[in-house]
């Protein structure tokens, strides 16, 4: 089973409209309403992989017990813990076909110090059955910016190797942790690490503790600091959509080569393919089955 934890679980609503008026009235063509946050979305792409998977975290309010019953509906096993605050919404605004898209997060709950140590209980005792965790999002309020460092190492020392997805200070914590990967993007990364290249920057956290830093970097593909050396992962092609969601897509990928304990080129081909076709689908948690056969044998690993 892998274990995906997502503390600021939130209820995700798409818009589809063919243009964005920003100073008018638009047109919704279609609306969707999901369980949504990082953890969320890696769980949907595992589970439609065919993995068994287990979402926890974080949910409160009537958009916690929204989130909830998505997740039953969904067919994807949840074990929330329950929290006072009323979990947050996201909206994300896609222009379609082939535009782009703008999203808006709310800040979260405020979670008290008892909400989050009943979480971590439950945590430690879901670690027990779990191949691998993947640690991913924001941190709502309250929640320290070393969780996910704590979280990860909680998992090392079950014998566990984690995957943390995250940005600004919880990022800068989470090498501590000494997870198996660590998984920013470009522009996450230059924020943790403000000078020098991404592969410099790539290794400075490796140096602090990650076995492994992912760097996602768009249409340029990846860059992967890794006890093997480092590795790139180019694209054939530039895929067009929404690119939200596109990195937990690619974080499940990276999930997957663990628990299989995949060669680094098999993994990185395998995460690079799944975020290329999570652009390709309307929804984050959704990828285009038919992208991802398509440049799957395209990527170039060097």
């Amino acid at each position: 089973m892998i274990l995906t934890v997502t503390l600021n679980a939130a209820l995700d609503v798409t818009y589809e409209v063919p243009g964005v008026v920003w100073d008018g009235v638009n047109r919704v063509g279609a609306v969707h309403r999901r369980a949504g946050g990082k953890g969320v979305n890696v769980a949907r792409v595992l589970a439609a992989l065919g993995q068994e998977v287990l979402v926890t975290g974080l949910a409160g309010g009537p958009t916690g017990r929204a989130v909830e019953a998505d997740l039953r509906a969904a067919g994807l096993p949840g074990a929330l813990v329950p929290i006072a605050a009323d979990s947050r919404t996201t909206l994300v605004v896609s222009e379609t076909p082939g535009g782009g898209a703008t999203l808006f997060n709310e800040p979260g709950p405020e979670v008290t110090r008892d909400e989050l140590r009943n979480f971590v209980k439950t945590y430690e005792s879901l670690l027990e059955d779990a191949q691998a965790v993947v640690l991913s999002g924001s941190l709502p309020r309250g929640v320290p910016d070393g969780t996910y460092a704590s979280l990860a190492a909680l998992a090392a020392a079950a014998g566990v190797p984690a995957i943390v997805d995250a940005d600004g200070e919880p990022l800068r914590h989470a090498p501590r942790g000494r997870p198996a990967i660590v998984k920013p993007n470009a522009e996450e990364l230059a924020r943790a690490v403000p000078h020098g290249t991404p592969e410099e920057g790539a290794e400075a956290l490796r140096g602090q503790g990650a076995e492994a830093v992912v760097v996602s970097m768009g249409p340029a593909g990846l860059l992967a600091v890794t006890p093997e050396g480092t590795l790139r992962a180019r694209m054939p092609y530039e895929v067009e959509g929404n690119p939200t969601g596109a990195g937990d897509s690619l974080v499940a990928g990276l999930a997957l080569g663990l628990v299989e304990h995949c060669s680094w080129p098999d993994r990185l081909r395998r995460a690079a393919a799944l975020g290329a076709a999570a652009v390709a689908a309307p929804v984050a948690g959704d990828f285009d089955r038919a992208v991802y056969a398509d440049i799957l044998p395209l990527i170039e690993i060097a």
